[in-house]
């Protein structure tokens, strides 16, 4: 017996998941891995994956396999056929599309696999519609909402749809280092993490604002502010917004991504753009305060009722327009707006004020 959408009715025993790049949208992705786990617990999933997201892939234990996939491997012909055949070997009954471009879709086709699901109408992007076979067409607004949608269509089904899980185990040798770290800085708890980076520069909000956040919590509540940084041009940013008051944050030292998760988990809430690192606070249970300009919340946002989002207004357009555009759109919210946020965030979490006369 088959279902309409041409799967067979058993349980599928091989499935992949195709989302390739960027440390948010994979992010995002984890509660489609923890849906199909727990519907198929003997299921084996593998997760086709770009570096540097398989980082955080690594200890998840709901994954048996990371295969990696070189960045630019569509322009590479010789990479087709060692991608091809090394997919071929895992014998996919399913391949799964959250990403829903042509790229990710194109995997799961060249994998083998017979039902190959992924999104329709404006989720279903470039070829993926042709090279999906299994098309869902999707309702909800957010991409976390989405991507479980597609999976009512290999049987996932009840409470692994309705209560999608977004942790992020955390790597214990991680949580010793920064555990050590917070004891050597002789930070206090609790503290905030402030994100200044973003993959897009429209993404990002202005230094000297982020550094008056700080004061403010600073002075108002005693809470200081960890900056954490990733590149050389974010250590430069970090250095800026500890400059506006150096006694109201301290900049955080080098870390990997485990280390980024595990000093998010410590902090009582997180303040940033929408990029990975926001994503990644929200994996390891930590509440945000989330700026947008670019992008909307509704749709890739900090996901959960806890997360405050500040958006004054949208930057439309195409997503290569809206990558190259300037910051106007996050320039826009003001120092005022992102301390009224935290104030709010602190009521919710039940913090004191604990201002210094």
């Amino acid at each position: 017996m088959k279902h309409e959408n041409g799967m067979e009715n058993k349980q599928p025993t091989r499935i992949l998941i195709t989302r390739l790049s960027h440390i948010g949208d994979c992010i995002l992705t984890l509660p489609v891995l923890s849906a199909v786990r727990a519907q198929y617990p003997e299921a084996f999933i593998a997760w086709a994956v770009e570096s540097p997201s398989q980082k955080l892939l690594r200890h998840h234990p709901d994954l048996d396999e990371i295969i990696m996939i070189p960045k630019g491997w569509m322009s590479k012909p010789k990479c087709w056929s060692q991608v091809a055949r090394n997919l071929r070997s895992f014998k996919f009954d399913i391949a799964i599309d959250p990403q829903g471009i042509t790229k990710s879709a194109l995997l799961g086709w060249i994998s083998g696999a017979r039902t190959r699901v992924g999104g329709r109408g404006r989720w279903g992007r470039e070829l993926s519609p042709v090279l999906n076979n299994c098309l869902v067409e999707t309702q909800s607004a957010h991409v976390v909402d989405r991507s479980m949608e597609l999976l009512a269509a290999i049987g996932v089904q009840g409470d692994h749809l309705e209560s999608p899980r977004t942790d992020l185990p955390l790597c214990k040798q991680a949580e010793n280092t920064i555990a050590a770290w917070i004891l050597n800085a002789d930070l206090d708890e609790p503290f905030v993490v402030i994100n200044p980076g973003g993959s897009w520069a429209s993404k990002r909000w202005e230094m000297d604002r982020y550094g008056a956040v700080a004061s403010y919590l600073k002075r108002e509540y005693q809470i200081q502010s960890v900056v954490v940084w990733a590149s050389d041009e974010e250590l430069e940013m970090a250095n800026v917004i500890h400059a506006v008051d150096p006694e109201a944050s301290i900049i955080a030292p080098a870390t990997s991504l485990t280390e980024l998760a595990a000093l998010t988990s410590r902090s009582a809430f997180f303040v940033g753009g929408d990029t990975g690192p926001l994503h990644l606070a929200v994996s390891s249970g930590t509440p945000c305060v989330g700026l947008y300009g670019t992008t909307r919340p509704e749709e890739s946002g900090a996901y959960g009722s806890e997360h405050l989002a500040i958006q004054k207004w949208y930057q439309a357009g195409s997503c290569r327009e809206r990558r190259s555009a300037a910051n106007d759109a996050m320039r826009d919210i003001d120092s005022s707006d992102v301390m009224e946020a935290c104030d709010a965030m602190i009521l919710q979490l039940g913090l004191k004020r604990r201002s210094v006369a």
